[in-house]
């Protein structure tokens, strides 16, 4: 395993979140719904997803800027984002560095076709549960943020190791719990989530699949 990061975690931390009015509000059937990755999931109802997820300039700008620090990224190096949803970590990384080489999938061609003008053109539809049509190390990063979690056991463990075999070096964040009452407000929130692992279960997920990469956990306190 890698370092543990917190690129992501100030931005988790700063929004609130009612548990309990999203158990209660006919939850399996909002789950289907949001699990189509559609219009409702990205710009529907808080119900369903986000409520409107719409480019907000320097949001992940301390993020992108951590990412291109910590990985030494510069004009040339290639980055790949699994699961980028609409790229606006990736536009804001283009922002601080255009000479990035970026690859930006996804499951969602809604979310891809919504993202920015930067961004774009580097699209491609791709499912992560399958195996990745790119090269051996063919990136000198690779990032997953917010989507591993979205996959089965089976599914988590083929894209821990594409993610490991594509990327020079890699970096993922995904929900976890680290007690009872974080795993109780992670079922109550996550519409999308397969698999509720607490740390321990990541670290042996992590070493099973042969990632060596860093990682993040995000909790819901």
């Amino acid at each position: 395993m890698g370092e543990v990061r917190n690129f992501i975690t100030p931005l988790h931390l700063s929004t609130p979140r009612d548990y309990l009015a999203r158990m209660v509000d006919d939850k399996v059937f909002c789950m289907g719904v949001a699990k189509q990755y559609g219009f409702d999931y990205w710009d529907g109802d808080r119900r369903f997803g986000y409520g409107g997820y719409s480019y907000r300039p320097g949001y992940f700008a301390a993020a992108a800027k951590e990412l291109i620090s910590t990985y030494g990224l510069k004009a040339g190096s290639k980055v790949l984002d699994v699961g980028c949803g609409k790229g606006f970590l990736l536009h804001e990384m283009l922002l601080q560095e255009p000479g990035l080489q970026i690859a930006a999938t996804d499951i969602s061609e809604y979310g891809l076709e919504r993202t920015t003008d930067l961004v774009r053109p580097f699209t491609q539809v791709l499912d992560a549960r399958e195996l990745m049509p790119f090269e051996d190390k063919q990136f000198d990063l690779v990032i997953s943020v917010g989507m591993l979690h979205n996959l089965r056991l089976p599914e988590l463990f083929v894209c821990l190791q594409e993610i490991q075999r594509v990327g020079r070096k890699s970096y993922i964040m995904s929900e976890s719990y680290r007690n009872s009452e974080e795993l109780f407000n992670l079922e109550c929130w996550a519409l999308t989530c397969e698999s509720f692992l607490d740390l321990g279960e990541w670290e042996w997920m992590f070493e099973t699949a042969g990632f060596t990469g860093d990682y993040e956990l995000i909790f819901f306190s």
